[in-house]
């Protein structure tokens, strides 16, 4: 929740971890942070500018973050395989640090995408942060209390109630509050609004929601709560193994069976666009007398040819009367060529009597 102390609240926890040799591995996943105070091993501000984001495409602030988690959500497959390497030499803890605005992460596609590639992989926690001094009004607390289960029902993940800032107020109304309803109920007492009555009736539905849910209070400036909380970290990865792990590798290899079998569809689909389907003739009808074998083109290496090969086969005459005409031609045309072959030799043999000179005229 935006404001309940996130920021300091991961800052305080890293540290503890580091001073107890235990180096956790953090994420941070709100790129509109303008300081991070904490040690951070990836950094999605180095991947997306978020105020560039936020002119280019004419955005405002939430729209702007979306929309950066968004074009980091394509690259996170990359983050996954440094996660691997880690998760192959130590057995540490990874921090993600999401944005504050709960619609921005939660009820986005890229928060969906991400912890979907974590929790099938990786046993997965939640954790809520809560401002405890604010929740001290019985329906800001309701408000919160219906944030954290809308969570964990959308994730089907196991979740922690962080209740922070315990430095400024003592946390024990709210473990009364959860605990016993008619104290919620003294607490809504003193507010008639109509709010405060839809609180009252839902208060009711949350019971069983407070009989399973992990709670600890937490200070981000001296640290009280932290080996609690690690303790409810231990059991909340427990019983991910024990009851969630199974169904998230159900809802993987279901999503990969869809994918592939969307791929091959979109595969069929263009191979027939493309005309490599079913086979079709490409002549269907043919004029009165003509066969449709006389339509298609002969082999190239011989049009006049009809076998399968190309090779030419030898000459064979329709009929006699086109052979005898054949070998007419030939004679003729050898015959022709003698004759000119002796004109050349002798050429005062031919015309003599043209080349003399005229006689005399006579009248």
């Amino acid at each position: 929740m935006a404001g309940s102390g996130k920021t300091s609240f991961v800052k305080k926890f890293s540290s503890y971890l580091y001073d107890k040799q235990d180096n956790p591995y953090v994420i941070n996943l709100d790129p509109a942070c303008r300081d991070v105070p904490y040690l951070v091993n990836v950094d999605i501000r180095n991947t997306v500018n978020y105020k560039e984001v936020m002119k280019q495409y004419k955005l405002g602030p939430n729209g702007g973050i979306v929309t950066s988690l968004n074009l980091f959500s394509t690259k996170f497959s990359q983050l996954i395989e440094l996660l691997d390497i880690l998760s192959k030499n130590t057995s540490n803890l990874c921090i993600l640090d999401t944005p504050g605005q709960i619609e921005v992460f939660t009820w986005s596609a890229s928060g969906q995408i991400i912890t979907e590639a974590l929790a099938s992989i990786y046993p997965t926690v939640l954790i809520f942060v809560v401002d405890i001094v604010r929740s001290t009004n019985p329906v800001t607390f309701m408000s919160n209390m219906l944030y954290a289960c809308s969570i964990m029902y959308k994730y089907k993940l196991p979740i922690i109630v962080v209740l922070n800032k315990i430095d400024i107020v003592n946390h024990k109304y709210a473990i009364e509050w959860m605990q016993d309803f008619e104290v919620f109920q003294e607490a809504l007492e003193a507010d008639s609004s109509y709010i405060s009555n839809l609180t009252r009736s839902m208060s009711l539905a949350l019971d069983e929601f407070y009989s399973t849910l992990k709670v600890v209070g937490f200070s981000s400036v001296s640290g009280e709560g932290t080996e609690e909380l690690l303790q409810l970290i231990k059991l909340a990865g427990e019983d991910y193994e024990k009851n969630y792990r199974v169904e998230w590798i159900r809802l993987r290899d279901e999503k990969a069976k869809s994918e592939q079998l969307e791929k091959a569809r979109k595969l069929k689909s263009v191979l027939k666009e493309e005309g490599l389907g079913s086979a079709v003739a490409l002549v269907t009808e043919v004029g009165i007398g003509r066969e449709v074998a006389d339509i298609y083109l002969k082999h190239p290496a011989n049009e006049s040819s009809d076998d399968s090969e190309g090779e030419e086969t030898p000459f064979k005459p329709a009929d006699k009367t086109m052979k005898e005409s054949f070998m007419k031609f030939l004679q003729r045309h050898k015959e022709k060529n003698i004759e000119q072959k002796n004109t050349m030799s002798n050429p005062t043999t031919s015309g003599t009597s043209d080349l003399t000179s005229p006689g005399p005229s006579t009248s």
